[in-house]
């Protein structure tokens, strides 16, 4: 984490081949998803980090994919439709944790390049909500359009077809999943900040997305994506990224998260010692793998549902997984990459290299901000710490953790310090309101 002399505030790169070999900083969504499990150790550093990513924003809420080596923004490459889901997300955690409604009101800037006086951070995210809704948007099928990437940035290649079409007219059932949980969470952060109109409709829309999700239940898994002539993508390939949201924001039933996640258990994880792939059938090469972002939250799904499974999962994501599997391959030791290949690839416990692109995790296969901010932030899922749907912060137990401002004992007991008003919701269901120390037997 470095202090940013041009935007201000905090700048959180993910590192390793994206920064210290090819020199940029991205995708925007990594420092906001890096930053979630700072809520809970270092919030005024996790607030920092908001702030600065949400500078880099044109005063339209349009994020740029990522910075370059001179700080100038990128967008060129990939428009993806999912980074002002990933701000509004860290926005509400921090505001469930720490209570810290004022911060919002405080003066945020936007890059230079917009030319653009600072607007308060609670605008700045406004304006990515509208943004979203506005001008990334929905197609046919009332799915969050896809564009030229939603969360996988080579998803059109996989995908296969028409690129101009695809970008035009297809869509992300990963990101109407992610939208689903985001909206009706950050919707409780908008109606305490004021701003009801905003709030009434982010809950409207998260729950239009969850029935439209619900939908595409194709009695094994969620479909992934629809391309431009309305054709499904993914009910004969199972894509791990859109499955855990589906049960995370209730549009799978109860029947089909125990089944689904049966299913990724006996497909994705079988034989595969560092978790589940990112696909079944697995596909032989560079595609594919095993990667820390979205396995975190197939940690977080399984949590409630099938502990055991949690567990194991997040075992697997640890460092000392990846040695006593690969004890010859150095990366995935003290540090790693953002994936692994599976092993079925010809490179197990490696990572990826696309050489006709031009670029290479491989190439610097360390200091990566995956391996280890989403390890911590799914254990704090497997412990039941999360925002809720009216803004609350809900605490379980099964675990330890303690941190300057967060307690959680095995026993479900802890303590929380927050700046501000919050409410804490225990494992005994009465909710604790108060601000200060909170504590909870």
């Amino acid at each position: 984490m470095c202090a940013d002399g041009v935007l201000g505030g905090h700048l959180l790169n993910q590192g390793s081949a994206y920064s210290y070999r090819h020199g940029f900083t991205g995708a925007a969504r990594d420092p906001l998803q890096h930053a979630l499990p700072l809520v809970y150790t270092e919030p005024d550093l996790a607030l920092s980090v908001l702030r600065n990513t949400c500078a880099w924003a044109n005063p339209d809420g349009d994020v740029p994919y990522a910075l370059d080596g001179h700080k100038q923004p990128r967008r060129e490459l990939f428009q993806p439709s999912d980074q002002n889901l990933w701000a509004l997300w860290l926005a509400a955690e921090y505001a469930a944790a720490t209570g810290d409604l004022a911060a919002f009101a405080e003066p945020a800037p936007f890059h230079p390049a917009s030319k653009a006086s600072p607007v308060p951070l609670g605008e700045h995210l406004r304006r990515q909500f509208r943004y979203f809704v506005d001008v990334v948007g929905t197609g046919a099928h009332g799915h969050v359009r896809i564009r030229n990437a939603d969360w996988n940035d080579l998803v059109l290649d996989e995908v296969g077809g028409d690129r101009a079409a695809m970008i035009e007219r297809g869509e992300s059932v990963l990101n109407s999943a992610m939208a689903a949980w985001v909206l009706p969470v950050y919707a409780a952060l908008a109606a305490r900040l004021g701003d009801a109109e905003t709030a009434s409709e982010a809950r409207k829309i998260g729950e239009r997305l969850r029935e439209l999700v619900a939908g595409e239940w194709n009695g094994r898994w969620f479909r992934r994506a629809y391309g431009p002539d309305a054709e499904p993508v993914g009910d004969d390939v199972l894509w791990l990224e859109a499955q855990p949201w589906a049960i995370l924001s209730g549009a799978a039933d109860p029947d089909q998260a125990v089944a689904l996640l049966a299913t990724i258990d006996k497909l994705c994880r079988r034989n595969s010692p560092l978790g589940a792939r990112l696909q079944w059938p697995s596909p032989i090469g560079e595609r594919g793998g095993i990667w820390a972002s979205i396995n975190a939250t197939l940690v977080w799904a399984a949590a409630t549902i099938d502990p055991e499974l949690g567990w194991d999962e997040w075992r697997r994501m640890t460092l000392s997984a990846h040695s006593a599997a690969y004890p010859d391959i150095w990366e995935g030791t003290l540090s790693g990459p953002d994936a692994y290949m599976s092993p079925e690839s010809g490179r197990p416990g490696q990572t990826w290299k696309l050489p006709h692109l031009g670029v290479a995790m491989q190439a610097w296969p360390v200091g990566n901000m995956h391996s280890h901010a989403q390890p911590l932030l799914a254990y704090l899922r497997l412990l039941g710490v999360q925002p809720g749907r009216a803004g609350e912060l809900r605490v379980g137990g099964g675990g330890a953790f303690q941190s300057q401002v967060l307690t959680v004992r095995e026993d479900g007991s802890g303590l929380l310090r927050s700046s501000g008003d919050v409410t804490v919701l225990p494992p005994s269901g009465v909710p604790i309101h108060g601000r200060g120390e909170i504590v909870w037997p």
